[in-house]
């Protein structure tokens, strides 16, 4: 006995149904062979494509000191090497530790595959002295305060003639040390010694006014740079040739003037610093 035919509606959803199963065992697969086709480029790219073969594959700029063997030796890299396995910032960390450096910045590329290494040489910037439990240390310092020790000097650029001193220092004092060495220029050429004392207070030396005692090294360096500024560039014209025994800039808005003899700052001669936020 033959089947009733199909109602036109029931056969037409029977034929859409199989349509919707055809369309999703054919997706099905396409994402089964996309699937296998990326991994399978993927597993090549990992194991062919994206290794540092040989040196030619790091590249380093920006340093005129520091050649690609030293980076490659500083790093640990071994060829070949996978690219993925590297990581920016912890070799950034290993190469900074390593190399007379200021700045890193380490970054991979993928196509081509290579290791991409920027730096910026460090700068001796001024002669140093620390204190240490064998006695005093010779050094340098960079821009940034940073000690260089007599060793790591001799892979270190030279920045102007190193005539400027720093005596006492220590990390704890780097910051300040910063400060200073970023107004250097707006101090004169006349700026001869930056030094800090064991107590923590910061002294400037410098030519025309001699001892300018700065205070502690706290938030308000800034302020008794700038005055200090100031005073250098209006104060010498205004003492007549007379060169005082100390300044001292604790208070920066206060400045203290004592004179040979003990006299103190001359009728007539202000001590006020400049307005804040201005010269």
């Amino acid at each position: 006995m033959s089947s009733s035919p199909l109602p036109p509606g029931a056969a037409r959803r029977k034929q859409l149904r199989q349509q919707r199963q055809a369309e999703r065992l054919r997706q099905l697969w396409q994402l089964v062979a996309f699937s296998a086709i990326a991994t399978g480029l993927g597993w090549v790219l990992l194991k062919e494509g994206w290794n540092l073969r040989d040196a030619s594959q790091v590249e380093v700029v920006g340093s005129e000191l520091v050649s690609r063997d030293q980076v490659i030796e500083a790093a640990g890299l071994r060829f070949p090497q996978p690219l993925l396995t590297l990581q920016p910032r912890e070799l950034g960390s290993t190469l900074s530790q390593a190399l007379p450096v200021e700045r890193v910045q380490v970054t991979r590329a993928i196509l081509p595959p290579r290791l991409r290494v920027e730096l910026v040489d460090r700068e001796a910037v001024a002669r140093a002295e620390r204190r240490t439990p064998q006695g005093p240390e010779l050094g340098y310092v960079d821009r940034l305060g940073s000690w260089i020790s007599t060793r790591q000097h001799d892979g270190v650029k030279v920045k102007g003639d190193l005539k400027l001193r720093v005596v006492g220092w220590t990390e704890r004092h780097r910051p300040a040390l910063a400060r200073v060495l970023a107004r250097r220029e707006q101090l004169g050429a006349g700026l001869q010694e930056v030094r800090f004392e064991p107590d923590g207070s910061l002294w400037l030396v410098t030519a025309p006014l001699g001892r300018m005692r700065l205070g502690p090294s706290d938030n308000q360096v800034d302020r008794r740079l700038e005055v200090a500024s100031h005073l250098l560039s209006t104060l010498p014209a205004r003492l007549g040739g007379r060169a005082p025994r100390l300044i001292d800039l604790s208070d920066p808005e206060q400045p203290e003037l004592s004179l040979p003899g003990g006299a103190s700052a001359p009728g007539g001669t202000s001590l006020a610093g400049p307005p804040r936020g201005g010269q």
